[in-house]
């Protein structure tokens, strides 16, 4: 990471005292689909998927939004629009303000820079490790690569393994290791019996991270 304590809490201050605070229930759209975005949003608490709609009406999962991250990223520093959505994945409080306000607290409060540069960092790192991933030639070993890399954003410790805290259907992860629904199913569930993956309720659990890195070299 760039940016220190104190450029994260001046990008956090910038949110605070100019932002409104909005909350939304699991399922709500922040964007809809198509709409131009309203403003820029903080996320003080929750997950926020993003995602676009194909030619054949799938949706594709692009990227899931955090605690502490910006959307859209990419809108918000260029004013470039790639009409996405973003549904929020768990129950969600944002704090929002105008493009216009931002890019003015931006300018004026140039420690801010920091902490947003290291969300495009880490935005490109993620697109990047999802370009690499389709180099597999199997939708087994594409599959085995997004999960180490959701559970490098997401995992969290547990007695019985690193749970993903980030729901994920099926649909996801199909359309972020370009294969069809089915197949991702198909060997989603295989590698549960051999034990590789669990589930607990709607999030995924890597009982084996080992095993799963082996299945990669």
């Amino acid at each position: 990471m760039l940016a220190n304590l104190k450029q994260i809490a001046e990008l956090v201050d910038v949110f605070s005292r100019c932002g409104t605070r909005k909350t939304y229930k699991k399922g709500d759209f922040i964007i809809h689909p198509g709409e131009q975005p309203p403003g820029v949003f903080y996320i003080v608490q929750g997950l926020v998927k993003a995602y676009d709609i194909s030619k054949y009406g799938e949706e594709n999962l692009l990227i899931i939004r955090k605690q502490d991250e910006i959307f859209p990223l990419i809108w918000a520093l260029t004013g470039q629009e790639r009409k996405v959505a973003y549904q929020t994945l768990a129950p969600t409080t944002v704090l929002e303000i105008t493009r216009q306000n931002f890019e003015e607290q931006i300018m004026q409060h140039t420690g801010a820079m920091a902490p947003l540069l290291d969300m495009t960092i880490e935005m490109y790192r993620l697109h990047s490790e999802r370009i690499l991933n389709l180099e597999y030639r199997t939708v087994r070993e594409r599959i085995v690569s997004f999960m180490l890399t959701m559970v490098k954003r997401f995992g969290s410790r547990t007695p019985d393994g690193l749970l993903i805290e980030a729901p994920l259907r099926h649909q996801d992860i199909a359309s972020s290791v370009n294969a069809t629904r089915e197949t991702a199913s198909r060997e989603i569930s295989a590698l549960v019996k051999k034990g590789y993956l669990g589930k607990q309720k709607s999030l995924y659990l890597i009982k084996d991270i080992n095993g799963l890195r082996s299945l990669l070299r």
